[in-house]
């Protein structure tokens, strides 16, 4: 059987779906898969031996300029290649109007989420059949249980598992890495807060690694690199990351995509929520600890805190944040990592 996956993005959402192939994997051996996913994060899939072939999408860079995606014949050859694969079945892991179009491009049988299952429920009126998969389980499990019940196959016994093979950086030196940077402003740790614990990581024996993605980050990353023992890294590929983040000794992150990358490479992990919630979408991993801020209106999955001016300001750090404890992100560190050198 040949099956095209349709789960375009993002980043987090890629990562969560590779549990998944793993599975029909392991029950199906001779199952092929071919996954439409945005080319920003085409080389993940690729990592994963489950999946045979990475068929890249720009809808994103195609909503901006239609006209000109239309013009360059890209889209053309997109549907081309589509059409002209012979599957026996399309699957809609995304569960949005936007994929389930995509995935009645191909022609054949499509299979997803039913309506009460998913955020947009009119994709599944494109489907020709549809699924029921509790929304109380974490998206990890939601995917792996859909791709169960598509298939037939059950999953009591299988441990998670997300396939991914990639070499680790090697380097001699223990290291920590952190993960600082994220798209909502009120999910940024107080710099201070990375301060002490970059310090403390130090005094621990460890070198910290810093990451950084924009011009914003690198100012951060910078001003944590005048701590001694602390290393600003230049800017790197997502494979140069994953590579990284194989070799640490462990993890700090907040709630940002390259935390689910840690997770699913294995690291030893502290993720760290202040206004997210991490039940339903959080960092999902075999060695991966969350902290949660205990505030009375946390988790309220804004991307403006009640309590911030009127006007932006960067610096403005939500006060759920102080209520996560740096004592408590050293102790689990800590325990994580002995528990990986036993």
């Amino acid at each position: 059987m040949r099956i095209l996956l349709i789960k375009m993005s993002s980043l987090g959402d890629v990562i969560h779906t590779l549990p998944a192939i793993t599975d029909a994997k392991a029950m199906m051996p001779s199952l092929e898969i071919d996954w439409v996913v945005e080319e920003a994060f085409a080389e993940i899939p690729s990592w994963h031996k489950g999946v045979n072939e990475v068929i890249p999408i720009a809808l994103r860079r195609w909503r901006k300029n239609p006209l000109k995606a239309f013009r360059s014949g890209e889209w053309k050859r997109f549907k081309s290649k589509l059409e002209s694969r012979q599957y026996d079945l399309v699957i809609d892991a995304q569960g949005l109007l936007k994929s389930a179009l995509v995935a009645k491009l191909v022609g054949v049988p499509v299979l997803g989420y039913d309506s009460c299952s998913i955020r947009e429920p009119v994709a599944s009126l494109f489907y020709n059949k549809c699924f029921a998969v509790s929304r109380s389980l974490h998206a990890v499990e939601r995917m792996r249980h859909l791709f169960s019940v598509i298939m037939g196959y059950g999953l009591s016994w299988q441990e998670l598992d997300y396939g991914i093979v990639i070499n680790k950086d090697e380097n001699n030196v223990p290291y920590i890495v952190f993960l600082h940077g994220t798209t909502w402003q009120t999910k940024h740790l107080p710099e201070d807060q990375w301060k002490i614990l970059a310090e403390r990581m130090v005094n621990l024996g460890f070198e910290v690694r810093v990451l950084w993605g924009n011009s914003q980050e690198k100012e951060r990353a910078d001003r944590l690199g005048e701590i001694a023992g602390v290393r600003v890294m230049p800017k790197m590929s997502l494979r140069e990351v994953a590579s990284l983040l194989k070799g640490a000794s462990a993890v700090i992150s907040v709630d940002t995509g390259l935390g689910h990358l840690a997770a699913a490479l294995g690291c030893p992990l502290v993720a760290l929520y202040g206004p997210t919630s991490a039940r339903l979408t959080g960092i999902y991993g075999r060695r991966q600890v969350s902290i949660s801020a205990e505030y009375h209106c946390a988790p309220c999955m804004k991307r403006r805190c009640r309590y911030q001016q009127v006007k932006d300001d960067f610096e403005f750090a939500p006060p759920c944040w102080n209520k996560v404890k740096l004592d408590d992100v050293q102790y689990q560190l800590e325990q994580l990592i002995a528990a990986s050198n036993v």
